[in-house]
């Protein structure tokens, strides 16, 4: 079974902006943000009570009449408000509230339809915060709730004007025909605040790449980040290992300094040592992260740029993530988030990309396909082998990447 990106009749946009709210602005930020989490995580509870409610057998009336409170109360925010008073405040953008809702019921129909996803689950005060609001009134992004008002400032939803760093200046070449779909107005642990949106138009927000009439199969592993079809090998930056070291030596500094606030009695929030420390923390994680994605964004445009079709084998993570060894590892390259830009930017680009079924890829001759098994099994180790049918010599991960492309063209 193979999965083939073709190109769509509405072409979706993926756009984040850093954004530069003012003091009250951020207050109007974080109060929105609290009271999406305090609606999802209310859902959440009623939800579980509901389900310890209907497991009772003997007809109560206490009981069913606590069902039919809690079935209401569901069904809009403005009921669990009027429990909570505080929601009704003007600051909190009603838009955010509704849209927890709708979170919430996507997350347990997705519960019911899709195979190992377990209930919504209760979603933890953090020094991140977030809520997602919609656009209304939209034709195109300079009009709506939430639109451009030029290069450098957009408007949105209760926080009005707002300073932005937007480096995505094609967008405004061709506005009219965009529109700004849902919005994630978003603070990450170093306190940089962001706006997400998902932009949609009838026309491609990229032109179409020079044709290289070339295809490529890659084989991604963790000896090298992956091996293509060519012979070409990308080395495995591993950069989270690289930064272990110094993560904990200061998430060490960190749990002392907050072992020393709780003696003290005093909120971490109020304690300075541990939140400067908890700065630095955060701001390693970030570098960690920021240097994998533009190593991720860079691989992954070169070859959609160099390649007219680009296959590559279904990933497992889940399954590969029980071997407790090699977990750290599979975490570190990324290999999910590798895929999905391949997959947007083969749309982009007007490019093709396809994910095949990678059984027995590793263990086949690529020059005459006989497939080893029993003692001639290959394991991790094993590096290089010389086929016992026909004798050619191969490279583990080149001759795997040679058969994932050979599978890819024929199905």
């Amino acid at each position: 079974m193979s999965t083939v990106v073709t190109q769509p009749t509405e072409y979706v946009y993926g756009l984040k902006v850093r954004i530069f709210p003012s003091s009250k602005q951020k207050q109007q930020i974080k109060r929105s943000s609290d009271a999406a989490r305090f609606i999802y995580n209310e859902l959440v509870a009623i939800n579980q009570e509901l389900y310890r409610l209907k497991k009772i057998k003997i007809y109560i009336r206490q009981v069913v009449q606590r069902i039919e409170q809690l079935t209401n109360r569901q069904k809009s925010f403005v009921k669990i408000a009027d429990l909570h008073p505080w929601l009704h405040d003007p600051l909190i953008d009603s838009l955010a509230k509704s849209n927890a809702i709708m979170t919430y019921r996507q997350s347990l129909n997705r519960h019911f339809k899709v195979a190992n996803t377990g209930l919504p689950k209760f979603h933890k005060k953090t020094y991140e915060e977030k809520y997602q609001t919609s656009n209304q009134k939209s034709t195109d992004i300079f009009s709506g709730s939430i639109r451009f008002l030029d290069q450098t400032h957009l408007q949105l939803p209760k926080l009005g004007r707002i300073r932005i760093k937007n480096s995505q200046k094609f967008i405004f070449e061709h506005g009219d025909n965009i529109k700004i779909g849902q919005t994630v107005i978003s603070k990450d642990a170093l306190d940089h605040y962001f706006m997400s949106c998902t932009l949609k138009s009838t026309q491609p927000f990229k032109k179409a790449l020079v044709k290289s009439h070339h295809v490529v199969g890659i084989d991604l592993n963790l000896d090298n980040f992956l091996t293509t079809s060519d012979g070409d090998i990308i080395d495995n930056p591993r950069y989270y290992r690289k930064s272990l070291k110094r993560l904990k030596k200061a998430q060490r500094t960190l749990s002392r300094r907050a072992r020393r606030a709780k003696t003290d009695k005093k909120p971490l929030k109020n304690a300075k040592n541990y939140q400067q420390q908890r700065f630095i923390v955060a701001k390693l994680q970030k570098q960690v992260f920021n240097k994998r994605h533009n190593f991720l964004h860079n691989l992954s445009m070169s070859l959609i740029k160099n390649h007219d079709q680009v296959i590559a084998e279904e990933l497992r993570s889940k399954n590969m993530l029980r071997n407790h060894r090699l977990a750290m590892s599979i975490q570190d390259v990324g290999w999910r988030s590798f895929l999905s830009m391949l997959e947007y930017k083969a749309i982009l680009y007007h490019k093709t990309f396809k994910t095949i079924n990678p059984k027995n890829t590793t263990q086949t001759c690529s020059a005459c396909g006989h497939v080893l098994t029993g003692t001639h099994k290959l394991t991790l180790k094993d590096r290089h082998w010389t086929c016992p049918n026909c004798h050619a010599f191969h490279i583990r991960d080149e001759n795997a990447a040679k058969n994932i492309l050979k599978i890819g063209l024929t199905n």
